[in-house]
Formats: C-alpha cells, structure tokens, sequence
C-alpha cells in the first residue's frame, strides 16, 4: 500500500470583541453670577474627571461553549481525551480543528485539512490525543498529527466501496467498514489489513470492541449485528434480522449489555454472548436512533433524525428527558468531552452545539413509571433543552415540574418489550 506526508500550515483565526466606548460627562462652559457653580454633583452624577469610563466589562462566562458555525455540513465530530479540543468532518471532505471555552469569543479554529477527495464519513483521536484518523467517501485512511494538521499516513484504496464507519483498536490497531458490508482491522505498524471479512449484505454503520479488545461487534444496514473475533481474526456469528437497518452500537451496563440503535427508532438489547437473539427492545418513539453515546453504565444519549437530542435509561427502559436540539434538522453525531461536563452534536444546521450534562450522571429513574399527558413535551435536562433563550428555557423547566406535581401517581404503559427473552 502506497503512504505519503503532506503538510498543511496552521492558520489562526482570532476574533476581537467590540468594546463600547464610555459615554463623557459634558459640561456648560458659561456660569451665570448670581448663580454659583455646585462644588459636588448632584446625586446619581457621575464625576469621572478622566472621562476613560473605566475597565472594559470582563467577558462573559457562558453554562457550554458558544455554537460553532461551519461553512458545509459536518457528518461527524470527535473531542480531544484530555484538551478543551475538537475535530469535524464535513461532506466536503475537510477537516477542521478547534479549541473551546465557555468564555464567550474564545472559541478558536486552530487549523483545517484538505486532504480528502471525498466526504468525509468519521474521524477519531487516539487514547493519547497525539494523532487522529478519518475515513471517507474516497475509500481512503488517514492519519494526522493532531497538533499541526499535517498528514502522517494515507492508506489509498483502503476499500473497494466508500468507506462509512471507523474504530481505534488500541494505539496500532484500527478497524474501518464500508458500504458494501466490508470489515477490515489494519496493523498501522505495517500498513496493511490482517483481516478482510465480509458477512453483511449492506453498509457497515458502527464498529464496538469489548474492554478486552478481543471482540469487535458491527452493526449494518441489513439489519443484523456482526460477531467478530480480532485476536483470532474470524468471523463468530450474525445476530437475527431486526426491523429496519441498525446504526449505532455501544455496550452497557459494564459490558453485560449490548445496545443497538436503529432507523425506526427502536433500541435494541443483547445479552453479551447472547448475540443471536435480542434480550428487550424499547420504542423511543422518536424518527430513528442513529447515536448512541454512553454516559454511565446505564444512562445514554441518543440522537435522531427529528433532531433531538435524548437521555434514555436502561433497565428500567425510559427517556429521561431532551438534553437539546437541532430544529428540524437530522443530528449526525454527537460526543462527550474528556471532562465528562459537555455533549457537541453536529447536524444539516452546519452548527456544532454543546450541551450541559454535568448532572446527567446524578439522575436516577424509579421502577414506578408516571402518566404522561397526551402530546406532552419531553422533560427539559439542559437550559438551552428546546431552544436558546435561557429566559423561556426556564419557564419551561418551571412547567415541567408544575405538571409532574399535577400528574399524581398514575401509572403509564410499559413501552419496552420486556417480554422477549
């Protein structure tokens, strides 16, 4: 396989805030005699015989970094393990680096990439920080130092259909899945595939490992879960045909679960080493799952294509409430910062917005399960939870908790399918 470095210069954007000028005290230069000119200023004057208004007003300290504005649609975004950092991949193939802060007019765009052809489909930092992956729609892998943006490994003609889906192994091994159902781990040491499996019919949409990285789990569009085992490099075993093709896949519950997510909108749940047969399926009656993100062993963040933004518990099967949302635009990925304190999510707004979850871990969910009203809006979770404006955001939190007193102790039907398995 041919490999080459290029290298990309870094640009800096630095963005200045307006400062207002203070506003000078004007004085009448003529003074009547019978009248004396008043030695102190009335009340509510104020003498400021400089007239340079003072210190300029310290930035303004925001709940999440503000949105960042992109010129083309991102299909993906990754945040740096241990840095206030992230990258995104746009549908033009470029790469584009920033570094955050809740500091209003901080956020930085630290350098971009041109280097792929095609839309860019995923990108991924290694556990270090140090370098990071992308794969595209131009069948080619890339490694770039994080730092500069300069590419340090291209792999050309990874596959022989574009590549859709990408996961860091360990420090040398990653596996990539393309949209003919393709499977492929990659010995970056050497530059070339120790395994090249295909069993699924259709597109490859996410790749898991477990903690021991010995078993790599694919979800595809054909509407089955790949089993494959990578320290003996086989093929193990698909799981059953679900409705409708399956596009995320996490574990949960340290490992004990398996957590699928599909375009109905239904999750789906396996017993790990019961890959065959789903355990429970839950109907998040949202347009699809097309995310997940875990953020304990039970609570995750999905996303769909109605652009909202979910925290769902698992066992017991709830939507804990919206953690926020792109308005009528479908969410292409989301993630969590090294800190654990912010969810980013990128959508076909061409914005990437954060979101609050500090006290997502806190929450906890009762057995007991309450009525909702009838086209009730979900649980605000966040501030910004169903729009921008913290004023109304707070009503709607007030709401909220007006209508789970009103509600009493009624009981609401079970949505999940408890009863399979």
């Amino acid at each position: 396989m041919a490999t080459s470095t290029e290298h990309v210069g870094a640009g800096y954007t630095v963005t200045v805030p307006d400062q207002t000028e203070a506003a000078e005290t004007s004085r009448d230069p003529e003074t009547s005699d019978s009248e004396p000119a008043a030695e102190d200023p009335e009340p509510g004057q104020d003498d400021d015989e400089d007239g340079d208004g003072g210190e300029p007003p310290e930035p303004k300290i925001r709940d999440t970094p503000e949105d960042i504005r992109l010129e083309a649609v991102a299909n993906t975004v990754a945040l740096h393990p241990s840095r206030d950092l992230l990258v995104c991949g746009d549908v033009d193939g470029d790469l584009y680096a920033y570094s955050y802060s809740c500091t209003e007019g901080e956020n930085r765009e630290l350098w971009s990439s041109g280097h792929h052809l095609k839309s860019c489909r995923q990108v991924r930092f290694s556990a270090d920080g140090l370098k990071l992956c992308s794969v595209s729609r131009d069948r080619a892998v890339h490694l770039l130092d994080v730092e500069r943006g300069q590419l340090v490994t291209r792999i050309r003609g990874a596959h022989g259909a574009p590549i859709n889906s990408l996961l860091l192994v360990d420090e040398n091994i990653l596996a990539t899945g393309d949209d003919g159902g393709t499977l492929k781990v990659w010995d970056m040491r050497k530059g070339t595939a120790v395994m090249d499996l295909k069993h699924h019919d259709d597109y490859i949409s996410d790749i898991a490992v477990d903690p021991a990285k010995r078993i790599l789990l694919t979800t595809s569009g054909d509407g089955t879960m790949g089993v494959f085992n990578i320290k003996r490099r086989r093929f193990e075993l698909l799981s059953e045909y679900q409705s409708g093709d399956l596009t995320s896949v996490v574990l949960m519950k340290r490992g004990k679960k398996v957590v699928c997510g599909s375009s109905e909108g239904t999750i789906y749940i396996f017993n790990w080493n019961g890959f065959g047969a789903t355990s429970d399926r839950f109907a998040v009656k949202a347009e699809s799952v097309d995310c997940i993100v875990p953020i304990t062993d039970n609570i995750m963040c999905t996303a769909s294509m109605d652009g909202y933004i979910r925290a769902i518990n698992l066992l017991p099967n709830r939507v804990i409430g919206c953690i926020g949302q792109h308005v009528g635009e479908p969410v292409e990925e989301i993630a969590t910062s090294w800190d654990s304190r912010f969810l980013a999510s990128c959508a076909h707004d061409q914005l990437i917005k954060f979101w609050d979850i500090s006290s997502l871990p806190k929450t906890t969910v009762n057995e007991y399960r309450k009525r909702k009203k009838k086209h009730g809006q979900m649980k605000s979770l966040t501030k910004k939870a169903h729009g921008d404006n913290d004023f109304f955001s707070g009503l709607v939190e007030e709401t909220e908790k007006k209508k789970e007193e009103e509600e009493g102790d009624e009981e609401e039907e079970d949505d999940s399918d408890s009863g399979s398995d």
